[in-house]
């Protein structure tokens, strides 16, 4: 599982953020491995990047739950957690889903 994961309320800012990862992640030595996981896309890349392994996932909470109860991934490792745009979650009505997570 992921050291790090950020959890976005939206596919857009899920993917604004990776962009961000990925500038910094290629600056970094070992370089950072991350994975942006979201709704609205094929399954397929997304679980063979968490198959590889990565330090940080982005991720919205639907599909974060769907590969978690699919143990494509798991958080055992993960010490930091961003709740990006927090108070915008909880009034889209992703409570349910950041408790089970």
């Amino acid at each position: 599982g992921p050291i790090a994961l950020v959890l976005p309320p939206t596919r857009e800012l899920a993917q604004q953020i990776q962009s961000v990862v990925r500038d910094y992640g290629h600056l970094s030595k070992p370089e950072i491995r991350h994975t942006c996981i979201f709704g609205g896309s094929s399954k397929v890349p997304q679980a063979r990047d968490l198959e590889r392994g990565v330090e940080v996932i982005i991720a919205t909470p639907g599909r974060l739950i769907d590969f978690l109860e699919n143990r494509n991934t798991n958080l055992q490792r993960c010490t930091y957690l961003v709740l990006d745009e927090a108070d915008r979650m909880l009034d889209m009505g992703f409570e349910p889903q950041i408790r089970k997570i």
